[in-house]
């Protein structure tokens, strides 16, 4: 369901889209892809006075591609820029980026990005790019997961996504209906026993 109509007429101004693809590799890999683009939707002149800058034409154009094992540790990093406000100045710290490798998407991955990338140590866009590989990364190996349970029979372990979201809490209604071996009684009904 979209958002509801405006009660006040607008005028638009920014677009940033994120898009990521995920695509299983024949080396039992994965590659996650990412872009950013930022557009205006006006014309504006740019710095050095004499270019415009068009409405549509991104300001940001950028690319992560990380690899990642069955672990979810990265094995491989790039990022590239189509485009940059500050051009090479901007484009220069894209080879820091391979400092990726080494990382796990799903241990506190985001905060280790945050401290390795803050401030002049990365470019902010770049960074905040990174920050979407995790849920990415857990829908690319879902259907991994799933063939790997259905062939033991049961799950093993507590699936990692339970105490993720609200909706996944062990005490709710989606955990007790689809996860029911790790459904927890909420605490209240508890206490009425």
């Amino acid at each position: 369901m979209p958002l509801p109509p405006p009660d006040i007429a607008r005028e638009p101004l920014h677009t940033r889209s994120i898009r990521v693809s995920s695509f299983a590799r024949e080396d039992g890999q994965w590659d996650l892809e990412a872009e950013l683009i930022d557009v205006k939707a006006y014309d504006f002149v740019l710095r050095d006075g004499a270019s415009l800058h068009r409405a549509g034409d991104p300001i940001h154009h950028m690319h992560l591609r990380v690899t990642i094992d069955d672990q979810f540790m990265i094995t491989a990093a790039v990022a590239d820029y189509d485009a940059a406000p500050y051009q090479g100045n901007c484009t220069a710290i894209a080879p820091d980026y391979r400092h990726l490798v080494g990382m796990n998407l799903l241990r506190n991955f985001r905060q280790v990005v945050k401290d390795r990338y803050a401030k002049t140590a990365g470019c902010s866009h770049m960074t905040e790019l990174a920050y979407v590989l995790p849920t990415v990364a857990i829908q690319t190996m879902a259907n991994k997961r799933r063939k790997e349970q259905s062939a033991t029979g049961q799950q093993a372990k507590r699936p990692f996504q339970l105490e993720g979201c609200h909706a996944l809490r062990l005490d709710g209604p989606v955990v007790q209906e689809f996860y029911p071996k790790w459904y927890v009684t909420p605490k209240a009904e508890a206490k009425c026993e």
